[in-house]
């Protein structure tokens, strides 16, 4: 038993020297020292794991760690990137952080003041934009920003674009062109989000006997598919199926 007391000084030590010898920040320091299990646990996942293992699973356990011990850091080196530089992927990186936070407002201005010069019109911005006006449910201007996407990009793709405007136009009870939107979009949506979301509007609309086809092929095809596709879409399988119940 005394060993273990023993044990854990070593190992807080061991993990001091290496805080100061490899030149991470300080703080871990003072987390060692006062949360010996939890400082240690911490730095061993944000500092020496990726460094053993490497990889994709590596690099989210790093990063889950980093925002749950200072979840504010990637919005300071966003907004730090803004003021030094000032140039379209810093702002579009602050007003994703910004975004994902639910900070509408402050993301919409983050993204209007990119949308300037030779990237006004640029397709990344104004999808953003889209996102954030559809997150403060403004969605007469998510609508615009997302036909002035289109407008001036015609080669631009993307299915979350398409989703977002179908729901966009459903949201404005635009049903008919919603509609519209969800069918062309559904069967090449890699998700099962998009045939839930038009199942949901056909029985809306009253076409109780096309909802429930669809949302019985989604199903179908689900079983078929490997596990970890459920396991991803659980949210919208069992929506659905809780819709044909």
């Amino acid at each position: 038993m005394y060993l273990i007391p023993i044990l854990s000084l070593l190992v807080q030590a061991g993990l001091i020297v290496h805080v100061i010898k490899t030149g991470r920040n300080m703080i871990w320091i003072w987390a060692i020292a006062l949360l010996p299990l939890v400082g240690s646990l911490a730095y061993a996942a944000v500092e020496l794991l990726p460094q053993l293992m490497g990889g994709r699973t590596a690099r989210r356990a790093q990063t889950g760690v980093r925002r749950m011990l200072d979840p504010d850091r990637a919005l300071r080196q966003a907004s730090a990137e803004v003021e030094i530089s000032g140039n379209v992927d810093a702002r579009r990186r602050l007003a994703e952080e910004l975004l994902e936070r639910g900070q509408f407002d402050q993301a919409i201005e983050v993204y209007e003041g990119g949308l300037r010069g030779i990237f006004e019109h640029d397709p990344t911005l104004l999808l953003g934009l889209a996102r954030a006006q559809y997150g403060k449910q403004d969605f007469a201007a998510a609508r615009a920003a997302l036909e002035r996407l289109t407008a001036n990009n015609p080669d631009f793709k993307s299915l979350d674009g398409q989703l977002l405007y179908a729901r966009t136009l459903e949201a404005q009870d635009a049903l008919e062109e919603a509609e519209c939107a969800y069918a062309a979009l559904a069967p090449g949506f890699p998700g099962a989000e998009a045939r839930l979301r038009y199942g949901l509007l056909l029985k809306r609309r009253g076409n109780l006997a096309e909802a429930r086809r669809v949302l019985k092929d989604l199903l179908d095809g689900a079983r078929l598919g490997p596990a970890h596709y459920r396991k991803a879409q659980a949210q919208w399988l069992e929506r659905a199926r809780r819709e044909l119940s």
